[in-house]
């Protein structure tokens, strides 16, 4: 449809593209698909329950009608639509992806031209620490932060489950394994494999209950450390999910060195990452890849700027497998 537009306007549907995702942030603060999914559909109803003005809280959902977001109907009440049934306050909907990209990464966002002037992120320049720091201080971010980590990446763990043979693996270390889905995933599939889940203290804790819900925490040693500065022994295989891609090159060269010191000469490296195509075709991640600059300093890369990087660390990129979402498994091997 917008490709239908004339380039003036669909220039003009760009720009104004914070419009709406700034109409999705407050809804989903909100929690109005919560409420309309209970039954208030009235826009004075919902003013009721929100403690918002009736008249510019119909103004809003009027507009989210008009991209999908609800559906306006004859008696003037709203209900709900596929979009706006994944603003339901639910594990693994996108509620958290709207509070999260609605709030500190539309601040640095709004500092973009700071982070392409001078190679640093624009979060640290508003909220003057990095971002990892700033939610091991700020705990109910740092859930909103999880689950927004869930709602996001969740498709792609049933992909990469999926496409991936971990066949062989005794010991599947995740490093920087956040709230531990995507290890119980591989594990409840792999019913022999144990697990070693390596993070910061505050996350390690956090994941525990995950773990424990997917019923794998018995064939799983919760690690705390900072990769850092070091990474968990004893594994014959090393995960990480979409951790390569928030450091610069140098700071992704220690972590992995980290890894190459304790991984067994006939181990694997697991890297689940976008992988930036060349040329002008679509994707993801290549506003995924500015997204890591604005936030938190780091790139999404290229087949050889992955290739370059295992190399500096010790390792061998041995290949790289696709899945049905937007990233690939890019395995590699010490030498």
């Amino acid at each position: 449809m917008a490709e239908a537009l004339p380039p003036r306007l669909r220039l003009l549907q760009m720009g104004t593209g914070y419009w709406v995702s700034q109409a999705i942030y407050v809804a989903a603060k909100w929690k109005l698909a919560d409420h309309v999914k209970a039954g208030v559909r009235k826009a004075e109803d919902l003013a009721a329950k929100t403690g918002a003005q009736p008249r510019p809280l119909y103004r809003l959902m009027r507009a989210l009608a008009s991209v999908e977001i609800f559906a306006e109907e004859a008696d003037g009440g709203f209900a709900l639509t596929p979009l706006a049934e994944l603003l339901v306050d639910e594990l693994g909907s996108m509620r958290a992806p709207a509070l999260m990209m609605g709030d500190e990464h539309y601040a640095s966002w709004g500092q973009l031209e700071h982070s392409v002037r001078t190679g640093k992120p624009a979060f640290d320049h508003i909220y003057g620490k990095p971002v990892f720091q700033y939610l091991g201080e700020q705990p109910e971010q740092a859930k909103i932060f999880d689950a927004a980590m869930t709602g996001i990446h969740g498709p792609e763990t049933p992909a990469m489950v999926d496409a991936y043979d971990f066949t062989g693996i005794q010991t599947l270390v995740d490093v920087g394994g956040g709230n531990g889905t995507l290890l119980s995933a591989v594990l409840r599939k792999y019913p022999a494999m144990k697990g070693i889940l390596f993070d910061l203290p505050q996350v390690v804790e956090r994941a525990a209950g995950v773990l424990r819900d997917q019923g794998v925490a018995d064939r799983v040693r919760c690690e705390p450390g900072n990769f850092y500065e070091t990474t968990a022994s004893g594994g014959d295989a090393y995960m990480m999910r979409h951790i390569l891609h928030d450091w610069t090159d140098d700071q992704c060269a220690t972590i992995l060195g980290h890894v190459r010191k304790a991984i067994p000469k006939t181990g694997r490296l697991l890297a689940i990452e976008c992988v930036i195509q060349p040329g002008n075709a679509p994707g993801w991640g290549k506003f995924l890849d500015l997204n890591m600059l604005v936030i938190p300093g780091g790139q999404e890369r290229t087949e050889a700027e992955f290739r370059t990087l295992f190399e500096k660390a010790g390792f061998r990129l041995e290949k790289i497998v696709p899945t049905r979402t937007e990233v690939s498994v890019l395995e590699a091997r010490p030498v």
